[in-house]
């Protein structure tokens, strides 16, 4: 090992130190971060579930975006999966390959951040790893959580007949990365700022969790778009998907963007599409709809005989595109 190769590990255990092994907040199964693995326990009666997304620069957020934020959405959409599932978070796993460009300062406030939100949800850092890359910013985060035993909501599941809803509000998220790279100058000030806030720090749905665990046959959480994810749920459960473009739940900022739109069945297709949304779309018996509905979901469709997805506005059948927003 050259010198400067032992100067650079010793300068990254330094840094473990001093911005992650506070993110563990003590707990005994993490070891400090002195170790290079972790011991889980087990929790008697319960199941451990275990979801993993990846984040990287300019693909699933902007360049320049402060790395506070992007560590907080980072966490916030694997929160995502949990609350999708009927899970309480417990813990999380995280690699991170910094970029040359990120200065001490910047991987301070990107571990800020996770502080931030470690707080806001009851999470703690159990491990992980970091890198330099010369490319852009990567990080992947594992989070665990834990559901009742045999009660993770899964996407198989959904029978003909159930009817589908939706958490929160649909579309901010494509709308708020429009409103971030400049491109909807119509909006007023007030509406880009909320949309923006949005897209970069999701709302995970965890209040959810005990609902979905009593009254779900299938869940997901709207990360590619609520048309794909939705047809998620189709495929695992092998039954069709109907979703009403004109039942969207949206934000005052959505609905006015929506209200200047020429083509409002194509303008919802977007928001039905765009993605970044990290709500959860779940199905439910007929007779269980009412108690999501009181829980804030809001009723959209239904599951049908056949395969695929079939979108209507109006009553009248829309052409939607067999994917939403891709990854790769």
């Amino acid at each position: 090992m050259w010198e400067g190769d032992r100067l650079a590990m010793t300068d990254e255990f330094e840094r473990i130190a001093r911005l992650f092994r506070p993110l563990t907040e003590g707990a005994p199964e993490a070891f400090g971060l002195l170790d290079d693995a972790a011991a889980i326990p087990c929790r008697a009666g319960h199941d451990l579930v275990i979801t993993k997304d990846a984040m990287v620069e300019g693909v699933h957020f902007l360049p320049g975006d402060p790395p506070g934020l992007v560590a907080r959405k980072l966490l916030r959409t694997n929160l995502s999966d949990l609350a999708a599932k009927g899970a309480e978070p417990y813990a999380y796993f995280l690699a991170v390959a910094w970029p040359r460009h990120w200065d001490e300062a910047a991987k301070s406030a990107f571990a800020a951040g996770l502080a931030e939100d470690q707080r806001a949800f009851g999470i703690k850092l159990l491990g992980g790893d970091t890198v330099s890359t010369p490319g852009p910013f990567t990080a992947s985060l594992t989070a665990l959580g834990w559901v009742p035993a045999g009660r993770m909501v899964r996407r198989g599941g959904a029978r003909a007949g159930d009817i589908l809803l939706v958490s929160g509000v649909i579309g901010d998220g494509v709308l708020g990365l429009a409103a971030a790279k400049g491109e909807l100058p119509e909006a007023s000030a007030e509406d880009r700022q909320s949309l923006i806030a949005r897209y970069q720090t999701p709302d995970p749905r965890l209040g959810l969790r005990e609902a979905l665990r009593r009254h779900a046959s299938a869940a997901a959480d709207v990360s590619d778009g609520l048309l794909a994810d939705a047809g998620h749920i189709g495929t695992a459960s092998e039954v069709g998907i109907e979703i009403a473009l004109d039942r969207l739940p949206l934000s005052p900022a959505g609905q006015r963007w929506l209200q200047r739109a020429p083509d409002r069945a194509a303008a919802l297709l977007r928001l039905a599409t765009g993605g970044d949304d990290y709500e959860v779309v779940c199905a439910v018996l007929p007779a269980d709809a009412e108690a999501l509905a009181v829980a804030g979901m809001t009723a959209i469709g239904r599951a049908t005989a056949g395969q695929g997805v079939r979108v209507t506005f109006e009553g009248a059948p829309v052409d939607a595109p067999a994917r939403g927003w891709s990854h790769q």
